[in-house]
Parts: structure tokens; C-alpha cells; sequence
């Protein structure tokens, strides 16, 4: 443990009085658990609020002024990681690999490192660490002090943020075991710890129950069955195929919770395996679903299944923002739901009833031998697609887009693959026979969204949503497994494998794209060389606002730019899987680019007002808050080091 001597008493001053600071944001009395007013220059989530707006109600960061924002301070943590840091009165805490740490948040000065001593692991793999999301925060009650709560392999664990020092009187020593762990942060709301599990993707395997502990003593208090048994409600959708399923998780990195109600809000992921469901036939509730649940026993409320019997690895990773909104009847709270498929959905809070028209439309049919397809998928009517979904010849990119060199590239890709497939929305992979000439298909958005784990920010005065949204691909076919070596990374190497997957004219798996190096060059092993680009045409990520109150499209703007094209044609949009956050400044803040960039836009116009150099690319959410020099700071987590700036004084 190291502690940074000049703030020791700040931070042990500051823990102390942190249950009782008084806040501009009030919360509603309620007998749902010990709700808490959060300071208006916290950040005491991973999405700030248990709500997951990622909305700061922080001001003095403004579009007026916000071209001023200069680097205030960088602290390298020697480790790659995705975490948002909690921000507490001024402390910043995060994880990194074995290590928690805290920081003065108006500085970057250590207040004190956590090393933890993990036990010698027995498997093969990489050594345990804490989760590379972050962490969570507790403030206390009138018994016990503020707790940080983090997951590391196998274990969820209770920390003094005044010490960094481990809570012993939680669980055992000050860990509870949990089988399968979780690798993303805890919701915590009351005196209640959920997480979600990392089951993999494996067609019979752990179940990934989203599961409930007691913050103060480590118990488990609920285990939510997201395959239900036999006798149970919606056990029928799975045509028999729900015993000892795999997947079906809450891999996604927190729920939301309204306070108000006790409410939570899971987002469970697709089942396994994720290319195949011939074992599986039917819906397969409670699938791609929101499930709102009683967030102290777990109890079922509600669903809302955004994908029917999932056969493109679309998931669920996050439950999205609660708002108000705006209908004919007047306010109610809503959830703004969108993810990898692009889709929109603006669901009540109350019962999951769509606040505006969502309707089943027949969807394509394939031919995989043994393969159910659901007939029908949930559209909304008024919010097109925030991302491609389907394309044709005519669509691949021309000189005029990126490059003469790359776009020959692409149509020597398309005649290679025998042509692709694609017959809009939800288009199945075809069948490929062993042997017989290449045919493929291809799936947009594709695996990775649309908009994946970085998620939605909303700014919840004004009812707009802001994501990030990509146009990706995933090309190829199914085909009869060969062999007893798995086809995807995240299948178990020895376990029950399916008996089809993905594979494509490159070779197993279900990876590849429709993409092709800028420069039209492979090397000797068929790498790419230099840079490779999407086979569409472009902008192939964009930052778009959508008003939840009507489902428009407020407006699109293309985000992240390849800086090896030439002048007036790099902004076409180069983006990852992270997401913006939204001030009252009236900016949204977003990295995310594989460009190495961190840029505000106005959140009225999508007009980028400001821009930053980063060391390396911002693969997480930006977050901002109030340093105990009551100065606002924005500040992200990029290439390995926490990077804060603030106007120049």
C-alpha cells in the first residue's frame, strides 16, 4: 500500500463526511432502500448515476468556452484497460490490473496505491486482476463507513476508500466468491450489490444469472434464472433447449436502477451458442431481453426481448438511460434502449410498454439444416436503424470515397467470397456445404454494433440521447463444425462445441469483414498492410442525437477520421466500442476514435467545438466532475494513462 503523505488526511476527511454531503440533485424518499443525493461535481458510477444518464449537471465547462479546455494533468497507470473511474468529493478511484488506486482528482497526485496479492492462479490463462471497467462506490449508512466494491476473477471484493485498505468484515476476509465472476462494475443501489456473469459462449455450460449481495455483509440475497425451468413462465420458448444453457448473461458492465421504485434493470445477452440455435428452438425468453426486476429480492417485473431466438450475436449490453419523456399523457420515466443491432427503443419504466409504436415485421428466413428462425423481429416504426443494416453491389466504395488502390481491393474481396448475400435486417448466415464453391453472406451492423458496450448518454432536461454508432460487417457462412478445436475465442477449447458455426473464404470463425487494406496490399502471410477500411460506402461511424421524446433523429454527424487520406476526405468515421457522456454545458463529450482523439460537440447542433491530442486511442467513456479545487475537469482514460483537462486560468 502507498499513500501520499500530504493527502492522507484529505482523504480520510473526506470519506468521513462523504455520506452526508447535501446535493443539487435531490432524490425521492422511498421504502425501496437508502437512496442518496449525489454531489452535482460527483461522478459515483461507472455512468455517473444509477439512472446511467452519464449526464453532469456541471456548467462551467460550457460551448462558449469550451475551445479553452487545455491538459491539466496525465497519470500513466502502466496498464490498457476500458475502466471510468468513480469520482468521490474530489478523489478519483479506479482499477489497474492488481492494482486500485486513488487520486487527487484536481492534481493526478497519488493518494494511495492498493497492490493487491492475488492468489497463484491453477489454470492457464492470464494472471487475476481487477476488472478493467472499474469499480463502484457505497457512501455508507449510519453504521458502517463508504466501501469500494470491485469484482477480480472469481471474487467480488469490499475496499475502505480512505485507506485502500480491504473491509474484513465483508464475506471472508473481505471477499465473497462468486461462480462465474463478472468483469464489469457493480450496480450498487441500497444495500445492494448486483452483478452480472461471464459465462461465455459456450452452448451447455455455467448459467450467466445476473445475481444480488448484501453490500454490508457479502451474502447473497438473489440469483435471477435468465433460462427458465421447466414449470416456470416462458420456459416453452426454448422448445426444450433451456437445460444447462450457456450464455444468456449480463456481461454488460452495470444495470440501471430507478431509485424511486426499487427497480433494476438487467440487460441479458443472447444465448449461446451465438451463431447456431438449432438446440435451442423458439425465442428463447429472457434472451436479448431487459428484464426489470425488484432490485432487493430479484422478483420478476417485466421484459422486453429486443432480439427473437439471437443468431447473429447481437446481445445485450447495456439496459440504457432512464429519462423522462415526454407522451400524450403526460411525463413518465422511460428507458432509451438501443445496442448492436442499431434499433431504438424508448420503453416505460413502469411496465415496458413501448412509449413509441414497435412493431413485428417478417424477417428473411436461412437454410442452416436443423436451424429455427424466429419469422418476425421488433422494428421501431419512427427511429430508422441508427447504423447500416443491409447493402448491395452498388453500395461497395468507389476511388472517390478512400482510394483507387482500396476500392479494387474491395471488389476482388466481394468476386473471392462468391458475392454476398443480403436481404436487409436480421439477414441469417446461409448455409456453405463443405466443398462446394464459396457463397456468402453478409450481417450488418455486425458483432460489434452499432452501438455496443460504450452505450447511450442522455441528458435527462432535455430528453436527447446521444450514442455512438458504427457500421460494421460480418461476412461468411455456416457450416458443419470439422474437428474438436473450437471455432470463436470465447468457446472453451475442450468443451461442447456446436454442432455448425461461422467460418468464411479467410477460415474458421466468425470474425471477418468486409474490409480491405487502404493500400490494397497484403504481405506474405495475407495480412493487411497498413491500415484497413470498411468495403461500404462511407461515414462508417457517427455520433447521432435522438430526441426520446418524439424518436427523431435530431441530427448525425460522422465521428473519428483516418488520417492517412487525404486532406477534405478523413472524417468518414473511425470509431470503437465506447460511448459519449453530456454536460449542462450543453456539450457532449466523446474519445472512442481509433484516431487518438477526444473532441466535444455541441449537444443542440452536433457542431464539434474542440479537440485534443491523446497518446493513444480513448477506448473508454469520458466522465466529469468537480476537483477539490472547485474547478470542473472532463477527463478519459486513453492509451494507458488517465488524461484530465480544465480552462486555462
Amino acid at each position: 500500500m502507498r499513500v501520499g503523505s500530504a493527502f492522507k488526511l484529505a482523504i480520510l476527511l473526506a470519506c468521513s463526511t462523504a455520506c452526508t454531503t447535501v446535493s443539487s440533485e435531490p432524490t425521492a424518499a422511498n421504502d425501496h432502500g437508502a437512496a442518496h443525493s449525489m454531489p452535482d461535481g460527483d461522478w459515483q458510477t461507472i455512468h455517473r448515476d444509477l439512472a446511467s444518464t452519464r449526464y453532469s449537471p456541471l456548467t462551467e465547462v460550457n460551448r462558449d468556452n469550451v475551445g479553452n479546455l487545455t491538459q491539466a494533468w496525465a497519470y500513466p497507470f502502466r496498464a490498457f484497460n476500458s475502466a471510468v473511474p468513480v469520482v468521490i468529493d474530489g478523489v478519483m478511484y479506479f482499477t489497474a490490473q492488481n492494482r486500485i488506486i486513488a487520486l487527487d482528482g484536481a492534481t493526478g497526485a497519488e493518494v494511495w496505491v492498493h497492490e493487491h496479492d492475488f492468489p497463484t492462479p491453477t489454470q492457464p490463462g492470464p494472471p487475476p486482476s481487477f476488472s478493467g471497467r472499474g469499480l463502484a462506490y457505497w457512501p455508507g449508512d449510519e453504521t458502517h463507513a463508504p466501501r469500494l466494491i470491485v469484482t477480480a476473477a472469481q471474487s467480488l471484493m469490499a475496499f475502505d476508500p480512505a485507506t485502500g485498505e480491504p473491509v474484513t468484515s465483508f464475506g471472508d476476509g473481505g471477499v465473497v466468491a462468486v461462480d462465474p465472476g463478472h468483469r464489469g462494475t457493480p450496480t450498487i443501489t441500497g444495500n445492494v450489490a448486483i452483478i452480472g456473469a461471464d459465462s461465455l459462449e459456450n452452448p451447455q455450460g455455467p448459467e450467466g444469472n445476473p445475481r444480488g449481495f448484501d453490500v454490508i455483509t457479502g451474502a447473497k440475497l438473489w440469483e435471477f434464472d435468465t433460462t427458465p425451468d421447466e414449470g416456470q413462465p416462458f420456459h416453452e420458448t426454448w422448445g426444450g433447449g433451456a437445460e444447462g444453457r450457456g450464455g444468456t448473461n449480463m456481461w454488460g458492465f452495470a444495470a440501471t436502477v430507478d431509485e424511486s421504485t426499487g427497480t433494476a434493470y438487467l440487460p441479458i445477452a443472447g444465448p449461446a451458442h451465438n451463431y447456431y440455435g438449432g438446440d435451442r428452438p423458439g425465442n428463447n425468453v429472457f434472451g436479448n431481453s431487459v428484464v426489470a426486476v425488484d432490485a432487493k429480492t430479484g422478483e420478476y417485473k417485466w421484459h422486453f426481448q429486443t432480439v427473437h431466438h439471437d443468431i447473429w450475436d447481437i446481445d445485450m449490453s447495456h439496459a440504457g438511460p432512464l429519462l423522462p419523456v415526454q407522451t400524450a399523457d403526460g411525463e413518465i420515466m422511460a428507458l432509451a434502449n438501443v445496442g448492436k443491432s442499431s434499433l431504438f427503443y424508448v420503453l416505460g419504466a413502469q411496465d415496458g410498454d413501448p412509449v413509441h409504436p414497435i412493431e413485428e415485421r417478417r424477417v428473411p428466413p436461412g437454410d442452416v439444416p436443423g436451424e429455427y428462425y424466429s419469422p418476425t423481429q421488433p422494428f421501431p416504426v419512427i427511429t430508422p436503424p441508427l447504423s447500416r443494416m443491409e447493402m448491395n453491389y452498388q453500395d461497395i466504395v468507389g476511388p472517390e470515397d478512400t482510394s483507387a488502390a482500396h476500392a479494387e481491393a474491395c471488389y476482388a474481396m466481394w468476386d473471392k467470397a462468391g458475392g454476398f448475400v443480403n436481404m436487409g435486417p436480421f439477414t441469417p448466415f446461409m448455409y456453405h456445404e463443405q466443398g462446394e464453391p464459396p457463397h456468402s453472406t453478409i450481417q450488418l451492423p455486425g458483432g460489434i454494433g452499432g452501438v455496443n458496450w460504450g452505450g447511450p448518454a442522455a441528458d435527462p432536461t432535455t430528453g436527447m440521447v446521444y450514442v455512438n454508432a458504427l457500421d460494421t460487417s460480418l461476412v461468411g457462412w455456416v457450416e458443419k463444425v470439422e474437428g474438436d478445436e473450437p471455432y470463436s475465442f470465447d468457446t472453451l477449447a475442450g468443451g461442447p462445441l456446436p454442432e455448425y458455426d461461422r467460418a468464411s473464404v479467410d477460415g474458421k470463425g466468425p470474425f471477418f469483414t468486409f474490409s480491405a487494406p487502404l493500400s490494397g496490399e497484403y504481405d506474405d502471410n495475407g495480412r493487411p498492410v497498413g491500415p484497413s477500411l470498411p468495403c461500404y460506402k462511407p461515414p462508417w461511424a457517427r455520433l447521432t442525437a435522438v430526441n426520446a421524446n418524439t424518436g427523431e433523429i435530431a441530427w448525425a454527424v460522422p465521428l473519428g477520421q483516418y488520417d492517412e487520406l487525404p486532406e477534405g476526405r478523413r472524417v468518414l468515421g473511425n470509431a470503437g466500442s465506447a460511448g459519449p457522456s453530456v454536460t449542462a454545458g450543453g456539450l457532449v463529450f466523446i474519445g472512442a476514435t481509433n484516431d487518438r482523439r477526444f473532441r466535444a460537440f455541441d449537444a443542440d447542433s452536433g457542431e464539434q467545438l474542440w479537440e485534443a491530442q491523446l497518446q493513444g486511442n480513448a477506448n473508454a467513456n469520458p466522465f466529469t466532475y468537480r476537483g477539490s479545487d472547485g474547478r470542473q475537469y472532463v477527463a478519459i482514460n486513453a492509451g494507458g494513462q488517465i488524461v484530465s483537462f480544465a480552462l486555462e486560468q
